[in-house]
């Protein structure tokens, strides 16, 4: 068996289990796991460890959060991504996460004038080049921007957005966050302390502008950094 032959079945493996314990439940999301090749986004870490259910260093002390992480944050019961969305995502990392958003929101081989597109914002400049030649190789460039910047502050050029996601812990939301989520929008965001224990908040903006917000689980994340961040 090939290296190729092994980690698709690797990949097929996880699926699998992710489907049984309700990590995996629509089709459109099992569809972008499928198609996304996490092993293009993990640096220099070994490429039979991609499919294994938990975070990988990448640079800068930085991680590539574990596979079940995004496949809860872009579930449908808490980021609910819809074709053609408008994306926001503070805290690029290797660009994994954003490849996904992006299968979801402009599936590959699907009329690119329904696509929608992510603006991913990255404060670590090694980690935004990282990002850029990932999404580049795998292509996911033309459905992915990279911005280097504060992820705080959000991205007002390119608002409002339909889902905001960070990957990053807040002390609090962020108000540019929220200033920049489109009535009936969708943010989802690790808050708490620097710890690697915190609560991941899901905040729903009602047309009228009004906010309403539920909390998930627990995670563990690393610190969000920036003026609303530590």
């Amino acid at each position: 068996m090939t290296e190729e032959q092994k980690l698709k079945e690797r990949k097929e493996e996880l699926i699998s289990h992710y489907k049984k314990y309700g990590y995996l439940k629509s089709e459109e999301i099992i569809s972008a796991f499928r198609k996304v090749p996490r092993e293009h986004f993990i640096g220099s870490n070994p490429k039979q460890l991609a499919y294994l259910d938990r975070p990988l260093p990448i640079y800068s002390n930085q991680t590539i959060s574990a596979p079940h992480m995004v496949a809860m944050m872009v579930s449908k019961e808490i980021l609910d991504l819809k074709v053609g969305d408008i994306c926001l995502e503070v805290g690029a990392g290797s660009g994994y996460h954003a490849a996904v958003i992006a299968e979801i929101v402009a599936p590959t081989g699907t009329d690119k004038s329904k696509w929608g597109h992510v603006y991913t914002i990255e404060r670590i400049e090694k980690l935004v080049n990282f990002a850029k030649d990932n999404l580049k190789n795998t292509g996911y460039d033309d459905r992915v921007t990279v911005i280097y910047g504060d992820g705080s502050l959000g991205l007002p050029d390119k608002a409002p957005y339909d889902k905001i996601t960070v990957a990053a812990a807040a002390p609090e939301i962020p108000p540019p966050l929220l200033e920049q989520l489109k009535p009936g929008g969708k943010l989802v965001i690790p808050v708490g302390g620097k710890g690697y224990y915190q609560e991941l908040k899901v905040i729903a903006k009602n047309k009228d502008g009004s906010i309403n917000s539920a909390t998930k689980c627990g995670v563990a994340f690393v610190p969000l950094i920036g003026k609303f961040g530590y």
